[in-house]
């Protein structure tokens, strides 16, 4: 297949880049002594748009832009720290984290190895019970070139990890919630896009946070893919991954604490935030199906209520989500292969 030069098929069905980055990285073009106006029409960004308060452009503009920047400026930070990064440094930590074995490693010494490059923040990988979270240290003043670039640096960094550790194990991390240490900026609704999930703003530090079980998955990337990954301009920050590794844990969830709201595709599709299509279409790929895990999760069920109380079989189907005692028992031996009824005089009951 040819190579496709940067600026071509940039059509994207949402403009929902805020022009305001766009002009961030020109700026860093004319602090560098450099004019902007090639990368921003391999961008296709003309001088009138770059120049709207409200302006809007396209992720895989984004993506020409930035690497464009990125290579013609020799800086991956682009201008955002107090000395360049580079070309080539995210890929040189990329490289550092591609032989963990596990997010959690592979995340702890990409934050590690990233204080290598600047001191001007300090990135950590936070665990609070359940939950993760990448969080930004700042050391240095990064609004010195304005509060817009303060935003698009702390913006950029956790795109960026997010984007890696998605490609890392190859799954979406939904994101539980996305935190920032500024006022609210007039293009506040973009972040809906940028970092899905509940969002705070004029927070004490940035964050991006997520279910900590994504922590223990393994990396499915060697160093063949990274090379074939590099080989493009920032694809990290854009890439959409449709397929949710923890997605079944989830479901799982979903249906014990919440049976009466997950008895439904559509009721179960609402609590975890997607359409009842992408849910069925998300199992399928990862080789389950709902009616699968239902049947699990009323097997477990059954089984837990038989072991550890006395409760007549009827009560039991009825507890495990059964509206007669007779498809109850049909199922359980088919489950089991005994009855529940036979299944309970074995756990001594």
């Amino acid at each position: 297949m040819p190579k496709r030069s940067p600026g071509a098929a940039l059509a994207q069905p949402t403009a929902a880049t805020p022009m305001a980055f766009a002009r961030v990285i020109a700026a860093a073009y004319v602090r560098d002594g450099r004019n902007p106006a090639e990368a921003l029409k391999q961008a296709q960004i003309t001088p009138t748009r770059l120049q709207q308060p409200e302006g809007r452009f396209t992720a895989r503009q984004m993506e020409v832009l930035s690497g464009t920047a990125m290579q013609e400026l020799d800086d991956e930070g682009l201008g955002a720290f107090s000395r360049k990064l580079p070309w080539g440094s995210y890929g040189m930590l990329a490289r550092a984290s591609i032989t963990s074995p596990d997010l959690r490693v592979a995340l702890k010494r990409w934050c590690r190895h990233h204080a290598l490059l600047t001191d001007d923040i300090v990135l950590e990988l936070v665990e609070s019970g359940s939950t993760a979270a990448i969080v930004i240290e700042e050391r240095a003043d990064l609004s010195r070139h304005g509060a817009a670039a303060r935003e698009f640096c702390l913006v950029h960094v956790l795109r960026n990890i997010h984007g890696l550790a998605c490609w890392f194990v190859d799954s979406r991390i939904a994101l539980s919630g996305a935190r920032f240490p500024f006022p609210a900026p007039a293009h506040a609704d973009a972040y809906r896009h940028m970092f899905p999930g509940p969002l705070k703003f004029d927070a004490a530090q940035a964050e991006i946070r997520f279910d900590a079980r994504y922590l223990a998955l393994p990396l499915r990337r060697d160093e063949k893919a990274l090379r074939q990954m590099l080989q493009r301009a920032l694809p990290l920050t854009v890439l959409q991954y449709r397929r949710d590794r923890l997605l079944v844990e989830q479901v799982r969830q979903a249906l014990v604490s919440d049976p009466a709201q997950a008895h439904s595709a559509q009721g179960l599709a609402g609590l975890l935030h997607m359409s009842t299509r992408t849910l069925h279409r998300q199992l399928k790929e990862e080789g389950a199906s709902l009616q699968q895990l239902k049947d699990e999760v009323r097997c477990e069920r059954a089984k837990d209520l038989l072991y550890r109380s006395t409760k007549p079989i009827k009560q039991v189907a009825a507890l495990a989500g059964y509206q007669n005692e007779k498809s109850f028992i049909r199922a359980f031996r088919t489950w089991m292969g005994m009855s529940p009824t036979e299944f309970r005089g074995s756990s001594g009951k």
